[in-house]
């Protein structure tokens, strides 16, 4: 549901926002058909195709077990909904805080571009890979570098280290009732 969200997202703020993501010219040619050719070359081997049939068996029972309650499929996709705008919002506060110019559509745009890039390099919470490929994408984007950095660091602070009080307090309260 998270990554539905994600792409159906990507797809209407590119649509709405032409010529904020632009993908680098030449050099990459190469390296781009050689992950094809090895994708290609891995997808076409029985092992992938047998395990790829099974999770899509799977997936699909999944999916019909969680559509058949509307409260259920509802959470989740509101809650993949509800993630996604959290965070793009806290993202567009800070940058407005800061002093960026650029629009909440771009904003979120950006965001949402960096975060998948950044799950390309697999970091607990995201932690250093998004920081640095979110910074790199907002200052493309005309921002300058230190004010793409306080960005930064003050959506990491408000989406990752604030929210850390809160469960810092529950676990004492629970470590004082010996419940762990």
């Amino acid at each position: 549901a998270g990554v539905a969200v994600r792409a159906a997202l990507i797809a209407g703020l590119v649509l709405s926002c032409p010529g904020v993501l632009r993908l680098p010219r030449g050099g990459g040619g190469v390296p781009a058909a050689l992950c094809a050719v090895a994708l290609c070359l891995l997808l076409l081997s029985d092992t992938v195709r047998s395990r790829g049939r099974a999770a899509l068996a799977a997936l699909r029972g999944h999916s019909v077990a969680v559509h058949a309650r509307p409260a259920r499929a509802a959470a989740l996709w509101g809650g993949s909904l509800g993630y996604v705008l959290g965070h793009c919002a806290a993202l567009t506060a800070v940058a407005h805080a800061v002093g960026l110019s650029l629009g909440p559509a771009r904003l979120a745009l950006l965001y949402l571009a960096a975060s998948g890039a950044a799950a390309l390099l697999p970091t607990p919470g995201g932690l250093g890979s998004l920081d640095a490929v979110l910074a790199y994408a907002l200052t493309t984007a005309g921002a300058p570098a230190a004010t793409a950095a306080s960005a930064v660091l003050g959506y990491r602070l408000l989406t990752v280290w604030l929210p850390l009080l809160p469960g810092l307090l529950v676990l004492a309260l629970l470590v004082r009732r010996r419940t762990l």
